[in-house]
């Protein structure tokens, strides 16, 4: 059995979860788009070349809203820059996989992430291929996902109000995994305060980012002690 091959079998387990969501969450972003008035070609290019759920959902309404390149970088950045913080825990546990680092970096979701820093690869099994595949098979799900929406939006007549709140719901999700595989809460705890100070203060148009740099903050004067607090 070639390398790539044995990668790919043990990557795709892994990653059904992200299939059934993906499926769903996409097809909801295409039925959305779909509803605007925005085509097949429109759905496989944003999802292929975007690649961010809950970027292409706001990247539908600066569609069809005024053109301003400035208002459409700060969204964007404040939207997903949490990737940014995802890219930088996960330096090590990349370090090493060569050429295939840059699409895995691009291909860094919100579940791809979670399965990279929880998925250990199978004795024998490259550990640069298999991350690129959790990658790659991520993002096709999401693209299929995409296409299906479109289909289903050109084909089935829908009310496409309130259907962006999926992807709030799947950040809920997300969390609460996230909390229940962990027994120390300490850094998600510092997150859920400190975003709830800069809500309070910054109001919730403005927060985010001063949140996340009030997390990295709190983390990184926290870091020893919260490392301890971890291990016993």
């Amino acid at each position: 059995m070639g390398i790539k091959r044995a990668a790919l079998q043990a990557a795709f387990p892994h990653t059904l979860p992200v299939l059934t969501g993906y499926i769903f969450l996409g097809t909801a972003f295409g039925v959305l788009l779909s509803s605007k008035g925005y085509s097949l070609g429109w759905a496989i290019l944003m999802s292929t070349i975007i690649y961010a759920g809950a970027g292409q959902f706001v990247a539908i309404s600066l569609l069809t809203s005024a053109f301003n390149p400035l208002y459409a970088f700060i969204i964007t950045l404040v939207v997903n820059a949490r990737h940014l913080f995802y890219g930088i825990s996960l330096l090590n546990r990349l370090n090493g996989i060569g050429r295939k680092k840059s699409y895995v970096a691009f291909g860094l979701t919100d579940e791809t992430f979670s399965i990279l820093c929880s998925a250990e690869p199978p004795k024998g099994v490259d550990r640069s291929w298999f991350a690129f595949f959790i990658a790659l098979l991520d993002h096709v799900y999401w693209v299929a996902g995409s296409v299906l929406g479109v289909l289903l939006g050109t084909l089935v007549d829908f009310n496409a109000k309130g259907i962006d709140f999926v992807m709030t719901a799947l950040f809920v999700v997300i969390f609460i995994e996230q909390w229940k595989s962990q027994q120390y809460h300490g850094p998600a705890i510092i997150g859920i305060a400190s975003s709830a100070v800069c809500l309070l203060v910054f109001g919730a148009n403005n927060f985010i980012i001063p949140a996340m740099l009030a997390i990295v903050l709190v983390l990184s004067v926290c870091k020893k002690s919260l490392e301890r607090r971890a291990v016993q």
